[in-house]
């Protein structure tokens, strides 16, 4: 099992303002604020980091808030388009009614795969669902003073990519990730590994005359599967690289190292380790209370705070 896929890592999202996406996921949903960095890439933008008390993989659900004015995302072919929590059975009506009570836009309640769920947005667009996992879901949740243990969301559910074909994604996630199909309706194909029970389940929409979609404010950059260690992270860049996809080298992102590669059907895939964890350069406390730069940016720290907002 040491060279497993172990379901999702992370899903990373690009928001646009700064304060409304830490205000609606900390203090709305009641996620945890595990992390308050920057783009490596592009240390002039926030990083942020949301999950559980200590930033577990498969809660991790992290954002770059670009600004306001930034061009806005559209859905369509080749991209992440749904974000699935797994939240307590009968805590629904508690969400709807806190929905309402913060404008928050959602449909009805419906159900799949024998499921109840709830379709809300985010401030941003961002698509999101909270399910009712028929399956155990044990994880323990942050609370907050509004949100507590029996409501609260546990961790990831589900992700979905839509597509104009499936085949070659599917060929990804079960010939690579180990991936089995486990049901269908419809054009949706419920993926799942029984590597983890939780954060295991991968759905994919084929929409065969879909729109390429374009990724930008309120959608999905990149999903990240979880791998346990470097020896693991090496071993799939290995079989990734020989079947010809372009894939980065080993990238150190300061609480994970990860690989990209974009698979056939568009969508950004990261392949990401546990190690080291959020806890290298805060202690468990005082996560996400401090702004914290890789090694690289620490140096031009005046310059790069200058640069952001502040955040209330």
């Amino acid at each position: 099992m040491e060279n497993t896929i172990l379901g999702i890592h992370h899903i990373t999202a690009i928001a646009g303002d700064a304060q409304r996406n830490f205000n609606f996921y900390s203090k709305i949903l009641g996620l945890r604020f595990i992390k308050k960095t920057v783009n490596f890439d592009d240390p002039g933008t926030y990083h942020f980091y949301f999950g559980d008390e200590i930033g577990s993989a498969g809660t991790i659900l992290t954002f770059f808030p670009w600004g306001e004015g930034i061009q806005q995302g559209r859905k369509g072919s080749g991209m992440a388009t749904e974000i699935g929590y797994s939240v307590p059975k009968g805590s629904l009506d508690f969400w709807i009614k806190r929905f309402e009570e913060h404008n928050v836009i959602f449909s009805n309640p419906s159900e799949k795969f024998g499921e109840k769920y709830l379709t809300f947005t985010d401030p941003d667009g961002l698509k999101l669902e909270l399910i009712e996992s028929k399956t155990l879901d044990s994880r323990k949740t942050w609370e907050t003073n509004e949100i507590k243990s029996e409501v609260a969301l546990k961790g990831f559910h589900n992700i979905t990519l839509t597509l104009n074909s499936i085949k070659a994604t599917s060929a990804i996630l079960t010939e690579i990730f180990s991936y089995r199909l486990l049901d269908k309706e419809a054009n949706r194909f419920r993926y799942s590994t029984s590597s983890v029970e939780n954060a295991a389940i991968v759905d994919l929409v084929e929409l065969e005359f879909e729109k390429r979609g374009h990724v930008a404010n309120g959608s999905v950059h990149h999903v990240a599967f979880r791998v346990k260690n470097d020896e693991s992270l090496m071993y799939f860049r290995e079989i990734i690289s020989e079947l010809g996809f372009g894939i980065t080298p080993q990238i150190d992102r300061q609480y994970f190292h990860s690989l990209y590669f974009r698979e056939p059907g568009g969508v950004l895939f990261e392949i990401a380790t546990d190690n080291p964890g959020f806890t290298v350069d805060e202690t468990l406390e005082n996560l996400g209370k401090e702004l914290k730069l890789p090694a690289q940016h620490e140096s031009k720290r005046k310059e790069i705070e200058a640069l952001l907002v502040k955040i209330n």
